[in-house]
């Protein structure tokens, strides 16, 4: 089978290579989909730029956490799905429900294949079913940046209710996720780009409030401002420790700030004393269980939403796809066919 490799030592694009393995067979309680479609996250980068954290892996890696397929052979003992069923891969390896008790492992990082191939095999119980209506592609876009944006919203700390105000950086897969699933439940949404052509887009799809952060860099307290001087219920909190500082302003009274990404880098303001004197919480938020999955999928079926995927490239094209990303013009998520 075809597949795409990240190779030992890789520092960027050029470090991903198309290459040729066997054909996986499942075993006992294993399922073997055909692969139909991947997706790009912000997590993939800097895997292939070698400064994803953690040890380094030992060898050549198929990249990519999120993608959906079909089931095409299942292992002995395999109850869940049958030949013809469509999946999706969930991010991490044995998260099933609850919170978390261990560090799983997780698609595509350094000594764990991806789904970046034209065939996986994975245990039955890390895969969930896909909605009837859902193409490969949308299926492929949620495993990492939607749940991340569903357990942000409505599983950390309080839940999002009807009239509150959430706060999202930026209008990339999780940001947009988090959009459409705080209109889903009758939030007022605030959302910051660099890009008035961006925020235009951001409106369309239910964001009420925009800031442009070049124009103003002090958007914590525009936040504030804009929203009666009550700021922001919940914060999805992309950045980082260079955007922590103007969250931390930006939280409402008893609010919690949800911390998913680094896109700023490591340096930055990080002082709690904001959050201290608002009884403000952080929660440290890395995707998700398959419950979580499972019912984020119920809610958008329900809700009638649907992916935002910016781009589609074929999988010959899968480094295009990369750079794609790396450029940062997207609006939502990029998704590989395979």
């Amino acid at each position: 089978m075809k597949v795409y490799e990240v190779i030992k030592g890789a520092t960027g694009v050029d470090g991903l290579k198309q290459a040729e393995r066997p054909d996986p067979k499942p075993w006992r309680g294993e399922v073997l989909v055909r692969v139909r479609a991947t997706a790009l996250n912000f997590r993939d980068l800097a895997v292939v730029m070698g400064v994803y954290p953690g040890p380094p892996g030992t060898g050549n890696v198929i990249p990519l956490s999120d993608g959906a397929g079909e089931v095409v052979e299942t292992g002995e003992g395999v109850t869940r799905f049958k030949t013809g069923d469509r999946v999706a891969a969930t991010f991490f390896k044995g998260w099933i429900a609850g919170p978390p008790r261990q560090a799983y492992p997780a698609l595509g990082g350094p000594g764990i294949d991806g789904m970046l191939a034209e065939y996986v095999v994975a245990d039955e119980t890390n895969l969930v079913r896909l909605p009837d209506g859902f193409s490969f592609e949308d299926g492929a876009a949620l495993p990492c940046a939607a749940v991340t944006a569903w357990h942000a919203l409505m599983v950390a700390g309080r839940s999002i209710k009807p009239g509150d105000t959430v706060l999202t950086l930026g209008t990339g897969g999780v940001s947009m996720f988090a959009v459409q699933f705080a209109k889903a439940a009758g939030a007022r949404i605030v959302t910051t780009s660099s890009s008035d052509e961006k925020l235009e887009r951001a409106q369309k799809h239910g964001s009420q409030i925009l800031i442009n952060y070049k124009r103003t860099p002090e958007w914590g307290a525009e936040v504030m401002k804009a929203t009666g001087g009550h700021g922001a219920d919940c914060v999805v909190e992309v950045g980082g420790s260079g955007t922590l500082a103007q969250s931390f302003q930006a939280v409402a009274m008893g609010g919690k700030v949800s911390l998913i990404g680094v896109l700023t880098g490591p340096g930055g303001d990080t002082n709690p004393h904001g959050l201290m004197f608002k009884a403000g919480t952080l929660h440290g938020i890395f995707v998700g269980s398959r419950a979580m999955f499972e019912d984020m999928l119920d809610a958008m079926v329900v809700n009638r939403i649907k992916p935002i995927i910016d781009k589609a490239f074929p999988f010959e094209d899968a480094a295009a796809a990369y750079r794609y990303q790396q450029a940062a013009k997207h609006f939502g998520k990029i998704v590989i066919s395979v």
